[in-house]
């Protein structure tokens, strides 16, 4: 009985993006005594030093279906908490601040040992950087001042931009925030005095974690954001992927339900041929293509790889971080080989897709592919 009033305490909805309804579940019953205009949480009569879990659904009739949303930690009984937000910059959503589990063992990865994180809130966007998007803000940088590797790439306006290396993502990052009149976070000194606008391999890059423009997400971020608020499950919606949830190469057995082997066929390319060699075409899919996950992002897992801020390192996880233990880590400081890349791609099999898999690109951020992408990320 105690733990059903537990469940059952404090259910108010929220109409955005359709209806939503959250309650609150933890080791006592506790009490949602507001739910403001701002998206602020209310709730009282926790118990201090544990953790709560908000939970969502689309439909209260029958009240099943119920999701985790966002892991809450609590110091005092009375709590407030931004889980939602109802006036999110353009084309983003809100990823609730709270802890999760970072890294899993289902599949023996031994670079992702489970550890707890706790997150800021921050927003992200919903799509994979579009090449549209790409090309309207290079042009802009082109004009003033900026040089890239690479122009980026892409069949059709809508398809994700590909083609692009860590350097130019993070350089874009700062163009776009300069023409919305953001403050830029990248900087080539540590004084954040000289906006990183040129430059490439060799070249340091500072991030200025206090500014409010536009950046890429730490390998943390992403992954609490790939989750949707689920803890322990190998994709975002959770433990077997098949080729109407993503686009990946397909290999169906254990968890990958196929149901055929290849490229999914919705999105084939075909075969180029060069200098009589030859190579898979364009398998990325539109942005947007299939359904979000619970914090209503596409594409967290297949499609592009995404480029995130951190260099790479294993064990511990996440591996070198200052924040170590704490919040929001950020990765090693480095210089180190590589930076992260997530999510997986059109051209890997499933288990380059799931929510724990850090991939570190072999020839460096200085190269860009065909089947890595980028998103942005904004600090509140």
């Amino acid at each position: 009985m105690f733990i059903v009033l537990a469940l059952l305490a404090g259910i108010n909805p929220v109409a955005a993006q359709g209806t939503r309804f959250f309650r609150i579940s933890g080791p006592a019953a506790s009490t949602i005594t507001a739910f403001n205009p701002d998206g602020l949480l209310v709730w009282s009569n926790a118990l201090s030093g544990t953790n709560y879990t908000v939970q969502t659904l689309a439909s209260l009739p029958g009240g099943t279906n119920w999701v985790d949303y966002v892991q809450l930690p609590v110091t005092s009984s009375v709590n407030t908490n931004l889980i939602f937000s109802f006036n999110p910059p353009a084309g983003m959503v809100l990823i609730p601040a709270g802890s999760f589990i970072m890294g899993d063992i289902l599949d023996d990865e031994i670079d992702a040992i489970p550890t707890n994180v706790y997150v800021s809130a921050f927003y992200m966007d919903v799509n994979l950087v579009s090449s549209n998007q790409w090309q309207t803000v290079y042009h802009h940088a082109k004009n003033n001042g900026y040089s890239f590797n690479h122009p980026g790439s892409a069949t059709a306006a809508n398809q994700p931009v590909q083609m692009v290396d860590w350097f130019d993502c993070v350089k874009w990052c700062n163009a776009r925030s300069q023409q919305a009149n953001l403050t830029p976070v990248y900087y080539t000194d540590g004084g954040f005095m000289q906006v990183f606008t040129n430059g490439d391999n060799g070249t340091t890059v500072y991030a200025n974690w206090a500014a409010n423009g536009y950046r890429l997400p730490t390998e943390a971020e992403w992954e609490k954001a790939a989750r949707g608020g689920l803890n322990g499950q190998r994709f975002p919606w959770g433990d077997f992927i098949s080729e109407n949830q993503a686009n990946y190469f397909l290999e169906p057995g254990g968890y990958d339900l196929g149901p055929y082997a290849g490229y999914n066929t919705n999105f084939d390319g075909g075969i180029i041929w060069t200098n009589q060699l030859s190579f898979p075409g364009d398998n990325s899919s539109p942005v947007g293509f299939f359904a979000p996950n619970g914090y209503g992002l596409y594409d967290m897992a297949g499609n592009l790889f995404e480029w995130c801020w951190d260099w790479y390192a294993n064990a511990p996880y996440p591996a070198g971080s200052p924040y170590l233990g704490g919040t929001d880590p950020r990765g090693p400081v480095g210089p180190l080989n590589n930076r992260v890349l997530r999510g997986g791609g059109w051209d890997t099999v499933a288990f380059y897709a799931r929510c724990a898999y850090r991939h570190d690109y072999s020839f460096g951020p200085g190269e860009a592919s065909g089947a890595y992408g980028f998103r942005c990320v904004r600090g509140l």
